[in-house]
């Protein structure tokens, strides 16, 4: 074996260009392998980073449609809790933003209030201090707080004596009790922990996420049947049945994400294939011309199984090198990979890094690649005899021409299946940002703030609070105009409920609407088309008659096509005479959280001195127009906020352009990393159709020559090789269509408006492959024109 691989460096050393090549293209192909798989074992393979986590299940009992994610109602959880013999631990928690205060600048951070329970649940000690026990789930004791470690790096530089002290979170003093080890960060970006405190107050209800701790010896599956029998048992005042469901954590947290990956892998597995055939077309190639060298080894006494370990050897350090080589490309592609990920689209993604794990990975791939790209060529050299070799039977020449031809219609076939792939995802895109959002996000700047639940104030006192903000900003210079709304499009969560008109029965209202309150100038300064009536003005107060703009969808569906301006509509469920909202109104329907939703949420939309309860006005987020970059006016909105509240941190502050942005964020990458992937594939597909024909023509000589002597014109022998590439490629073409129509079936989840098996693309596409290869042709035709009959009479 020593001897095999000095040999096999001694041979590669000796054709450096045939290495290199050969080296770089199973670098491409073992390296965006080795990244893909790199985020695959740490977000799919790699465990949660809880004891025994397999244990732990995320637990639901809710009303279907009632709620974005499996959750709980404080009551039933409560009573869950109690009733549960199927879980060791139970815990229910809930998270949103917060203002941190008294520590430097005021910032905005996401806390999350979690049982007592949670800690035990999830198997985690703090590294400092202490979590909670069941006594602080009460108002009295319950205002402590665990940091995340990022946090108390970041805000109190790590000093071990936080411990004690006091920090201001929403205008409540919390006691710091524990710090919470580095690798934890559940539920996903969370900077602290605060008690979960459960008041059940009639007529209110909240939902909440659960998760449970399996006892020892308890399936899901058992478990499930306790939750359902439980949950059949809770009070509802829905006639529809609770919908239970036990999952493990795992799964909840990347279950998602998981077909999108596994789609990922797949596309640079195929890059792999096209690599693999490249360089065994390489060994072919090149295996022809050291038939001299084969027939003298095997004169001299060597076996078949002599040569084929020699080959084999040779084939191995070849892919150890490109597997080196594609380690490299990998420990330059993840941190860039991990960067275009856009936030909160793949969970995990912090924990994502090149380990042992995928050091294995690489070398395993290294030594599978060794196989499939070395052995047909070794064994079609070492099988063969010694007269075979010395006399050059033409037989095999055309049985390894067959076999190049073979490996460049595979190519050819994964390189379009591909590119389809990238093509669906591209146009899909393309028609997701040419969506009209409702309103115009050009010019439009952005800032919002979260008010303090701790501080209590009036509806007045937070109109006033908001007006003072709206003055100030619409004072800037380079400002047009500026409004408020109390959830904006694109920013979050929206505030949503049903509704009652006016003389039409309750089944006519029955859906959901968004809520919104919004200032007098709000619709003008987003753009949003006033479609009938007026908008709202400043003789709309507290003290005037209560007023609503609809939105289009809800005015269509409520009364078709009648004018709705006049009519009357309520918010509450048992309205008194002042709860009736008049229709002044209506406006063009806006899309509320994404520009792929199939048809936007419809909207109520009501003046903000008229919004009755409180809680309604602590989110706000404020919008200015701006004559020119958007851009520009953010350091004076941040300043002359400071100067109106400058205990208040800013929730977020951005161009409306780069909040309409962040949704197609996801398919944005997708089209990305399928583009690039489709790419490299056209263009080693490229490089082995050139490889292939240029042999050919190299083969073809002294056929050539003879044809030229004979009489054949150049454009004859041009056509000649064109079209021998041209049937390679219909092939592939054919083959790869036959494959993509199977294949792109598995992205219709992440398509918009296109379908898996879209004619216009799968045509468009193999038109473009056809034309890239045979362009790849063209030099080795024009090279076989060239031939010199006399030189081509006396080759070989």
């Amino acid at each position: 074996m020593r001897q095999d691989l000095r040999f096999a460096i001694r041979t590669l050393w000796k054709a450096p260009g045939f290495t290199a090549v050969a080296i770089l293209a199973l670098a491409l192909g073992i390296g965006a392998n080795t990244a893909i798989f790199t985020v695959i074992n740490s977000v799919l393979l790699r465990p949660l980073p809880f004891k025994n986590p397999e244990r732990i299940a995320r637990i639901s009992a809710l009303q279907p449609g009632l709620h974005r994610f499996p959750a709980m109602t404080d009551r039933d959880f409560l009573d869950f809790r109690k009733q549960s013999t199927a879980f060791e631990h139970v815990a229910a928690y809930s998270g949103g933003p917060l203002s941190l205060t008294g520590i430097g600048e005021p910032s905005p951070v996401h806390g999350w209030a979690v049982t007592a329970g949670f800690w035990p649940t999830l198997g985690i000690s703090p590294t400092l201090g202490r979590t909670f026990v069941p006594e602080e789930e009460t108002a009295a004791r319950g205002q402590v707080v665990v940091l995340s470690d990022r946090l108390w790096r970041s805000h109190f530089g790590g000093d071990r004596s936080t411990i004690g002290k006091s920090v201001n979170l929403d205008g409540t003093s919390y006691t710091i009790i524990g710090v919470m080890p580095a690798e934890f960060a559940y539920p996903a970006g969370a900077d602290l922990w605060t008690p979960l405190i459960i008041s059940i107050e009639p007529g209110s209800s909240w939902a909440y996420q659960v998760i449970g701790r399996l006892k020892d010896g308890v399936s899901i599956e058992q478990a499930l049947a306790e939750v359902q029998t439980i949950a059949a048992r809770f009070k509802t005042d829905s006639k529809q049945p609770l919908t239970a469901s036990v999952v493990s954590l795992h799964e909840s947290v990347v279950g998602k994400i998981r077909p999108s990956l596994l789609i990922l892998l797949a596309a640079v597995g195929a890059i792999l294939l096209i690599a693999c055939g490249n360089v065994a077309n390489l060994l072919l190639a090149r295996g022809s011309g050291r038939r001299q060298e084969i027939a003298v080894r095997a004169s001299l006494g060597a076996s078949s199984g002599r040569l084929l370990r020699q080959l084999l050897t040779e084939s191995s350090l070849l892919a150890l090198c490109g597997g080196v080589a594609g380690l490299l490309v990998a420990s330059w592609t993840v941190p860039l990979l991990v960067r275009l990920v856009p936030p909160e689209m793949i969970p995990r993604i912090a924990e994502v890094r090149i380990n042992g794990e995928v050091l294995a990975f690489t070398m395993l791939l290294a030594l599978v690649t060794s196989i499939l790209f070395g052995l047909a060529p070794a064994l079609q050299l070492s099988r063969a005899g010694v007269a075979e070799f010395l006399k050059k039977s033409e037989a095999r020449l055309i049985s390894g021409q067959r076999l190049r031809s073979v490996l460049v219609v595979a190519e050819i076939a994964l390189s379009l299946v591909l590119l389809i792939g990238a093509g669906l995802m591209i146009k899909s895109f393309v028609l997701l940002r040419s969506v009209n959002p409702g309103f115009h996000p050009e010019q439009r700047m952005v800032l919002s703030v979260n008010l303090p639940f701790s501080e209590p104030r009036t509806t007045q006192q937070l109109t006033t609070y908001h007006e003072q903000v709206l003055a100030r900003l619409s004072a800037l210079p380079g400002v047009m105009s500026a409004g408020a709304i109390d959830w904006l499009p694109f920013e979050g969560p929206l505030i949503r409920g049903t509704f009652s008109a006016e003389g039409k029965p309750h089944d006519v209202t029955r859906f959901n609407v968004s809520k919104p309150g919004v200032s007098p100038d709000y619709f003008q300064t987003m753009g949003i088309a006033l479609l009938g009536g007026r908008f709202f003005d400043q003789h709309d107060t507290a003290d005037s008659s209560s007023v609503t703009i609809l939105s289009r969808s809800v005015a269509r569906r409520i009364w078709g096509d009648e004018n709705p301006v006049g009519k009357r509509i309520t918010l509450e469920d048992r309205p008194k005479p002042k709860d009736w909202l008049t229709v002044v109104g209506m406006v063009d329907d806006v899309k509320q959280q994404s520009l792929a939703e199939k048809s936007p949420i419809p909207a109520i939309y009501q003046p903000l001195p008229q919004v009755k309860r409180p809680f309604f006005l602590l989110h706000m987020a404020y919008v200015v127009h701006v004559d020119g970059d958007p851009a520009r006016v953010a350091g004076l909105m941040r300043a002359r906020f400071r100067e109106i509240d400058p205990n208040q941190p800013i929730q977020l502050i951005s161009s409306m352009g780069d909040l309409v942005s962040a949704t197609t964020a996801e398919p944005l990458f997708y089209s990305r990393m399928l583009g690039s992937f489709s790419a490299l594939a056209l263009l080693l597909a490229s490089l082995g159709i050139y490889g292939v024909m240029a042999y050919s023509v190299a083969q073809r000589t002294r056929e050539i020559g003879i044809r030229v002597a004979l009489g054949a014109q150049p454009s004859d022998v041009f056509r000649s090789v064109i079209a021998k590439s041209a049937v390679l490629v219909s092939i592939g073409v054919a083959i790869g269509l036959a494959g993509a129509f199977a294949a792109t079936r598995v992205l219709r989840t992440l398509l918009f408006e296109v379908t898996p098996t879209d004619a216009a693309t799968f045509a468009g596409v193999s038109a473009l492959l056809g034309c890239v290869a045979l362009a790849a042709t063209y030099l080795p035709a024009r090279r076989a024109t060239t031939v010199d009959p006399m030189v081509a009479l006396r080759y070989e």
